[in-house]
């Protein structure tokens, strides 16, 4: 019998029992889509977040108060970050590769325009390198200055999401809007940044630091100070020159003992592409669970088939079908069933993906169609052997007395 026979007669045999090959196929399909679909997302995922950090610019430094990365020793005493520090990373003397320096403090208020009300998830003070720095754009209006920052001018720079909500489609530029009982002058509107986390990056209101500490948080200590190098390979020049500045302003002589992180752009970048490929890997297993439940249902479906067809078998095998011929039927009908089956879960996966999910746009792994197709065919292969070499051991006189 030659291959196109042999795949006609596959075809007759699942057409002959429509509900359960169809069956079959769906549990097939669910866990090819599954596969594809989950790892889009993780795909998504990552992406989403690299392109976050990376709108901070390749070159951004950011100084945290803490124990530092690497410590061994411990520090005894963790001295908060203040303005003093800011102010001696800002020397060029003693740090050539650092272009600006942006310290920060951050709170949350409440927002008032017109008897509208909203709650701006953070309150940032800082200076007008920050802008630079975090790589913040404005499309309407322009930046507070220097001079708005040693005069503690209660102007602000608002973004997308803060100006959509409290001013909706009218331009925010001149308005004033009431922060905290505290009215501000808009001076200007930043561009939409976007994002997938749970802060929202466009719902911010920036304004002059001395301006915020008076308002708000006080005059006390930094939450952080954002530091922008000369360039992105002066990176690691820039933060050695940072540490050995703030070991000095902190009294530090072991550097085993730091009470403070000096993180960049590319550590943020390196984390994350290994905590991505980890939750890729569990998404791939999770998925993966799918498509062998969608194996086992073809073992099934086969096993049933062949004993429903035991007659049938009988009478082929005595009209001199050989055994070769029997197997290859039945490893074609499991294998038609994964096929199909794979390729409509590939369909719906490529769909699937097209849409949003959990506030994420899947990224679809090419790899991951091919391969999640590819499995699907081995599992129906690897799954219907079984049945199909039952079927094609099974003796003739025993199959003819098959009721």
């Amino acid at each position: 019998m030659n291959p196109f026979e042999t795949l006609r007669f596959a075809v007759g045999g699942l057409a002959a029992n429509k509900v359960r090959s169809g069956l079959t196929m769906l549990g097939v399909l669910i866990g090819v889509a599954a596969v594809i679909l989950l790892l889009a997302v993780g795909n998504g995922s990552s992406q989403a977040v690299k392109d976050s950090i990376e709108k901070l610019g390749t070159n951004s430094l950011t100084v945290t108060s803490g124990a530092g990365f690497g410590a061994t020793g411990g520090a005894t005493t963790t001295k908060p970050l203040t303005v003093d520090d800011a102010r001696a990373l800002a020397d060029t003397r003693t740090n050539p590769d650092v272009r600006s320096v942006a310290p920060e403090v951050t709170t949350s208020q409440t927002a008032l325009y017109q008897g509208t009300s909203h709650t701006v998830s953070q309150v940032v003070g800082t200076y007008p390198a920050y802008f630079e720095a975090s790589n913040s754009k404005v499309v309407k209006g322009d930046y507070f200055s220097a001079d708005d920052v040693l005069n503690s001018r209660k102007v602000a720079v608002i973004g997308s999401t803060t100006a959509t909500d409290l001013f909706g489609t009218a331009n925010p530029v001149g308005k004033q809007l009431v922060l905290g009982g505290t009215p501000f002058t808009v001076v200007g509107e930043l561009a939409t940044k976007g994002g997938t986390g749970f802060q929202d990056p466009d719902d911010v209101v920036i304004a002059p630091l001395p301006t915020v500490q008076n308002a708000f948080t006080g005059f006390g200590s930094l939450n952080q100070i954002l530091v922008e190098a000369t360039s992105a390979t002066a990176t690691t020049p820039a933060q050695n020159e940072i540490t050995t500045t703030l070991m000095g302003q902190h009294g530090i002589s072991d550097p085993t003992a730091l009470d403070f992180r000096v993180s960049s752009q590319t550590s943020l970048l390196t984390t994350q592409a290994s905590t991505n490929q980890t939750f890729t890997v569990l998404l791939g297993a999770v998925a993966a669970i799918s498509l062998l439940v969608g194996g086992i249902g073809i073992t099934n479906i086969m096993l049933v088939t062949v004993t429903e067809r035991t007659r049938e078998i009988g009478i082929r095998k005595a009209i001199g079908a050989p055994k070769g011929v029997i197997l290859g039927q039945f490893l074609t009908e499991s294998t038609l069933l994964s096929l199909v089956g794979g390729g409509l879960g590939v369909a719906v996966g490529l769909i699937g993906s097209r849409f949003t999910i959990v506030g994420i746009k899947p990224v679809v792994i090419p790899e991951s169609v091919v391969g999640a197709l590819a499995i699907a065919v081995a599992i129906g292969l690897f799954f219907g052997s079984y049945p199909a070499n039952r079927a094609a051991s099974l003796r003739p006189i025993e199959a003819l007395r098959h009721e």
